[in-house]
């Protein structure tokens, strides 16, 4: 029986700048706080369920340069136990990203460095036990954006041969420009089989906004972009995910909507990260066969707890901290109008 996640894309160091107040454009803050750490999807997924359940088998793929932050993310990976057996070394830098952190915002300052050189071939052979495929992030993978003749792009090629190996197919995004998204993105669909996004990268697909002028979550749409996403071939589970909860549905037609857990303002050190933790949650659910709601519900105690840390996995904790958490914690209320 297969079991375990593989998770492949974007490798990262975040440089991660804790400061005091967001500044305008020409005018200056303090950095209170400077720490090195781990980023990119599979890293934070992949270390976020680590932490949670140390005996799941989990896989890292992708591209590293040959300098000291691709030592450090390796040997972070081999200091978790994680099978690293597909992570490969170029001549060259490792991808890093400045982030920015404050005010429960975030900011990002990308250098693409080795994972745009990751490509199909890099990871076609991947043959492991594992359960799911987790691929992270579209839209941020030169090469795997790039055009291949019959498929639209080296990224729908290997999910689709994913596929014919038995994983079943996780995807994430980054937030790009909504052209991007519907020539890149929209040929992948078929190919995913859960498809785990916020309502930003949702909007882009469909292009229908999911927030008013004022910003407030047009939740009455949740629904029809659930059935967008499976009408463009999304196989089997779409998630959206959202800072007031999440909503999901299956194949059958089925849907729900799950608020997030409340937390005080004071307690959010920082956002970074905080959508892959929740992806890391729900996949865990999916994993391990859990109903739905509950699902979505151990994604969203996964993001509560990340947005207690400045870095993208620094505040994963123990499965069993975090179930105990969502007995009685308080939930964030129903959007307006929500019965």
């Amino acid at each position: 029986m297969r079991k375990g996640i593989v998770g492949a894309g974007n490798w990262i160091q975040d440089r991660v700048k804790t400061i005091d107040r967001w500044p305008g454009e020409g005018n200056l803050c303090n950095v209170l706080k400077e720490e090195a750490a781990p980023g990119g999807g599979p890293a934070n997924v992949l270390f976020d369920l680590n932490a949670a359940d140390p005996s799941l088998p989990l896989y890292a793929a992708g591209r590293l340069g040959t300098d000291t932050e691709g030592d450090y993310l390796l040997e972070e990976i081999t200091r978790r136990g994680i099978d690293s057996r597909y992570m490969l070394r170029t001549n060259g830098r490792t991808s890093y990203t400045d982030v920015m952190s404050g005010e429960g915002k975030r900011t990002f300052f990308h250098c693409r460095g080795a994972n745009a050189e990751l490509c199909y071939e890099d990871l076609c052979n991947i043959d492991v036990p594992a359960k799911y495929f987790y691929l992270a992030y579209l839209l941020l993978l030169d090469t795997l954006d790039s055009a291949a003749p019959e498929y639209g792009t080296q990224a729908v090629r290997l999910l689709k041969e994913m596929q014919g190996k038995g994983y079943e197919t996780v995807v994430d995004f980054v937030s790009e420009a909504p052209e991007k998204f519907r020539a890149k993105v929209l040929p992948a669909l078929p190919y995913i089989d859960h498809l785990i996004v916020n309502e930003v990268e949702t909007a882009c697909c469909s292009g229908e906004p999911l927030r008013d002028a004022d910003g407030k979550l047009l939740w009455q749409k949740l629904p029809e972009a659930v059935k967008f996403l499976f009408a463009k071939g999304v196989k089997k589970t779409v998630v959206i995910h959202f800072p007031e909860g999440a909503c999901a549905g299956l194949a059958d037609g089925s849907y729900l909507y799950v608020p997030s857990f409340d937390i005080d303002r004071k307690d959010i050190v920082g956002s970074n990260g905080a959508g892959d933790a929740f992806c890391a949650g729900v996949l865990y659910g999916l994993h391990e066969q859990w109903p739905l709601e509950k699902c979505l519900a151990t994604g969203g105690a996964f993001s509560n707890f990340n947005l207690r840390s400045a870095t993208a996995s620094g505040g994963a904790v123990a499965l069993d901290t975090m179930l105990e958490f969502m007995k009685d914690a308080p939930l964030s209320p129903l959007p307006e109008g929500m019965a």
